[in-house]
């Protein structure tokens, strides 16, 4: 990283410079960590072509505020970090995953979104093969746990001028537990869309929280929302799901689980072609026709844009 040399004039200003001046917020990362896994809660395994579903990881928390509430795996940042630095950080420490794909999506700032003070949160998704970790509690999560996810959008109001337009929904958000150890959480989320000259803002309220703790049922449906725009836009997003070895029907049904719609085999095969390679293996061990097994290609992955 190059570092900036200050003049001398600036030097001398900076020393008497108090940065105590202004009131600052605390920053954390949270990371809302996606996989797609077996409906029967098994681990993933590219030999088998069990019923798959889109799963979050979320954490008990084991510390006040909203001790024992379910929440999303976070801190704060420490000095000398940055904020991604943090997110890999404290997925490790709360949950034991690393090497994850991380892409920040949004920040949450507004007021009194935590009860502890002015905190200001990065959010990240995390996307992984969850067949290859344990997930595991630690540190602020006395425990770790893969959740279904759905979710609904309900039409509540609708006014359309002609240079604005005003569209609110309630999306009613839906995170199940296959073992059932823990309830089911469903929380509801206002949606308000305002257009001025075509151009377009977003505000999202929390109706019902499900019991999820500060605003996360908030940050869950943004990030399934940013989830399955980034699956719609270039689609590689989506291999950081899959495991090193895979089907084309596995890779689809992926695709369709994220964006919740059937999506043409012959259409799809044709837009996902280059991004692939086949193998000299095939899926065996399930009662079908054995099917060949694919991976990344990456000239194409790694190649320029």
């Amino acid at each position: 990283m190059n570092r900036y040399t200050p003049s001398p004039e600036e030097k001398s200003y900076l020393e008497t410079y108090d940065i105590g001046l202004f009131p600052r917020p605390s920053v954390a990362a949270d990371m809302a960590v996606f996989s797609i896994l077996g409906m029967d809660g098994q681990e993933e395994n590219y030999r088998k072509d069990p019923r798959k579903s889109l799963k979050l990881l979320l954490i008990r928390r084991g510390s006040h505020p909203y001790k024992d509430c379910w929440a999303l795996p976070g801190g704060f940042c420490r000095p000398g970090e940055s904020v991604l630095e943090t997110a890999r950080r404290e997925l490790l420490e709360e949950t034991g995953v690393k090497d994850a794909y991380l892409n920040p999506f949004s920040i949450f700032s507004e007021p009194g979104r935590d009860p502890r003070g002015w905190i200001v949160s990065h959010a990240f998704l995390a996307l992984i093969d969850g067949g290859r970790y344990a997930v595991r509690g630690g540190t602020d999560a006395w425990e770790a746990r893969w959740f279904c996810i759905s979710f609904e959008k309900r039409l509540l109001e609708k006014e359309i001028r002609d240079t604005s337009a005003r569209i609110i929904c309630a999306c009613d958000l839906c995170l199940t537990d296959e073992e059932g150890k823990a309830p089911a959480i469903k929380a509801v989320i206002r949606e308000q869309k305002d257009f001025w000259n075509h151009h377009e803002t977003v505000q999202y309220d929390i109706v019902e929280d499900g019991g999820l703790a500060f605003d996360h049922a908030k940050i869950i449906l943004c990030a399934c929302l940013a989830l399955r725009r980034e699956a719609g836009d270039t689609g590689r997003i989506v291999f950081d799901l899959m495991p090193d070895r895979f089907t084309l029907t596995g890779l689809q049904r992926a695709y369709e689980t994220i964006q919740g719609k059937s999506l043409l085999t012959a259409n799809f095969r044709r837009k996902i072609a280059p991004f692939v390679t086949e193998t000299e293996e095939i899926l065996e061990g399930v009662g079908h026709r054995p099917a060949r097994l694919f991976r990344r290609n990456l000239e194409t992955f790694y190649g320029e844009e």
